[in-house]
């Protein structure tokens, strides 16, 4: 095995143990580190099928915890958001929109860990759960960051760590099939991508089972300061990117 084979196993255990342990981020984790060993054209495609294959995992091991109409819903409604997220990709604002976004998720984070606990959302919702949803599709198409938006839907669900990943997986599992299709139809699942993904299947199953693991063992509160940390952190790494880019 060459050395960028191994890099890119070291950084698919790691990006999928983040994944299994929180349900969403895998993306910002391996997408960047893959990109130092791999085109970006090779790394996006790899990351995704690799979204695919532990949602699918996780949804097999854990669909008795999936809220189904919440991931069906926020689905939905991101398919609705990525044109926009694609038009502000494109667009001459993005500066603006960038330290926006970044801002938000450092106040929302702040706010999350300074408070017990946010608006409640046991019963209906359906404004919230759209806006959720259709906030990933924009930061999905314009950033690859869906994950924002459907911690916060999550957190007002108050739904436990077990319930949190199963149900973010169920509605990664649907969101990424239709991110790879779309890869396939512009002719960027090339031999080179099938060939990474392959040699990454066999640290999937370990990684996926230590963070379920570490997710089990998490309490609720516990876990949603976890969450909140990883969202500041985004939005940091966003903020300081976005200024340094300048």
């Amino acid at each position: 095995m060459d050395s960028t084979s191994l890099a890119v196993l070291l950084i698919v255990f790691g990006a999928t143990f983040f994944r299994s342990l929180f349900g969403f981020g895998e993306a910002l984790v391996s997408v960047p580190l893959l990109a130092l060993y791999l085109p970006v054209s090779v790394a996006t495609p790899v990351a995704v099928l690799l979204s695919i294959s532990v949602a699918a995992f996780v949804v097999v091991q854990d669909w008795k915890k999936v809220h189904l109409r919440s991931a069906a819903g926020l689905f939905v409604a991101t398919l609705f958001g990525i044109p926009l997220g694609l038009l502000l990709l494109t667009s001459s604002h993005q500066m603006t929109v960038k330290i926006t976004l970044a801002l938000f998720l450092i106040a929302f984070s702040v706010y999350g860990l300074a408070v017990r606990r946010l608006p409640a959302l046991k019963r209906g919702g359906n404004a919230v759960l759209v806006l959720c949803g259709f906030l990933a599709g924009i930061f999905g198409g314009a950033y690859g960051m869906n994950g924002p938006p459907l911690v916060i839907y999550g957190a007002m669900r108050g739904w436990n760590p077990q319930q949190f990943r199963a149900t973010l997986q169920g509605y990664f599992l649907m969101a990424s099939s239709v991110g790879i299709l779309s890869y396939w139809l512009a002719g960027l699942w090339t031999p080179v991508v099938t060939r990474y993904y392959l040699i990454s299947l066999p640290v999937l199953v370990p990684a996926i089972l230590l963070g379920r693991w570490a997710n089990h063992s998490l309490k609720g509160h516990v876990f949603l300061r976890f969450a909140y940390v990883v969202l500041m952190l985004i939005g940091s790494l966003l903020l300081v990117r976005t200024l340094v880019a300048r």
